[in-house]
């Protein structure tokens, strides 16, 4: 849930592209395993807050011990605390309860492809308070994820048992990944800011820690504290979760940032959708309808043409565009 900042890139050799194009998709890979990861847990019984919260509660401490080596991890002004670990640790505390939700209730790829609004908010936002351009163009890819992910989500299936009914799990899947995707267009946006003056991972460990100790006062405060998970097995997903999809994920992606520009690295990354749907269908037979297939395959067509789109302008200075992924 980073954001990489403007580089001038000398041009790489095939190998080095070829090696950046590979950590991408392994990026993509990783974050497509959230959802299915997530579901084995409520399976184990773990309450949907509770799997948000030691997921980046781990990740937080992995990255605790990477400072131990790494001390500089750890300074940070006064402004940086205040901005991405107080303002970053609170989107990233309402992203990472909101997405269970959403997977819970609308289905690993609904809440997959719910998440990729993500970019669209960002461009509205970026239009409405940095006047960045919104073109027609954009306008129409917009308007074809948002077909996506009404054909996905309507042609998916949530997780039975977690809500009253389908229709209740439904509405609360689809209100989670609406908030799940504004947090992560404000981390996104925030990113923009406090990457190029912090760096990637000194940011990325602010927010997960800042997320940690807000889920840690709220969750008891509202009568949800998350229980650690009481089998092997669970704890076992919770690391995978955490090391894998959230630390693992986030420095491949960064590390194909090293070798290619921003905006192929995202649309390799857009195979994270395609691979949660795969793994859910695999693993816990969540089924898409024919339409729920088009419907993906519309918000992997449009979210990819944004990045290369966001891309073009920067082709003549050979300037990266600044993209992440989710």
């Amino acid at each position: 849930m980073e954001q990489a900042p403007n580089q001038t890139l000398a041009p790489p050799s095939r190998r080095t592209r070829l090696i950046g194009y590979a950590a991408a998709v392994g990026a993509g890979v990783l974050w497509g395993t959230t959802g299915p990861l997530s579901t084995a847990l409520y399976a184990e019984g773990a309450a949907l807050t509770g799997v948000g919260f030691w997921r980046v509660a781990v990740a937080t401490a992995g990255l605790l011990a990477v400072g131990l080596l790494r001390r500089d991890l750890f300074r940070v002004d006064r402004r940086g605390l205040l901005a991405i670990g107080l303002g970053g640790g609170s989107l990233v505390a309402l992203f990472e309860v909101a997405y269970q939700y959403a997977i819970a209730g609308a289905g690993v790829a609904g809440a997959a492809t719910l998440l990729y609004t993500a970019p669209l908010i960002v461009a509205v936002l970026g239009h409405a308070l940095l006047r960045e351009r919104l073109t027609p163009t954009r306008v129409a890819l917009a308007v074809l994820v948002l077909v996506g992910v009404f054909f996905t989500v309507r042609g998916g299936e949530g997780v039975g048992g977690l809500f009253e009914s389908r229709e209740a799990g439904l509405a609360a899947g689809v209100t989670g990944g609406l908030l799940a995707a504004l947090a992560y267009a404000g981390t996104t946006l925030l990113a923009r800011w406090a990457v190029p003056r912090y760096g990637s991972s000194r940011v990325l460990f602010l927010e997960l820690a800042g997320g940690t100790a807000l889920l840690a006062l709220f969750l008891p405060a509202v009568g949800q504290a998350p229980a650690p998970p009481n089998t092997v097995s669970g704890w076992v997903y919770v690391g995978l979760l955490s090391l894998g999809a959230v630390l693992g994920a986030n420095y491949l992606f960064f590390g194909a940032l090293k070798r290619i520009e921003a905006a192929p690295a995202a649309v390799a990354a857009t195979i994270e959708p395609v691979v949660a749907t795969i793994l859910a269908l695999a693993i816990f037979g969540q089924a898409l309808s024919p339409s729920g297939w088009a419907g993906l395959g519309l918000v992997v067509a449009g979210v990819a043409a944004g990045y290369l789109l966001e891309a073009r302008p920067r082709s003549a200075s050979g300037r990266s565009a600044p993209v992440q992924d989710p």
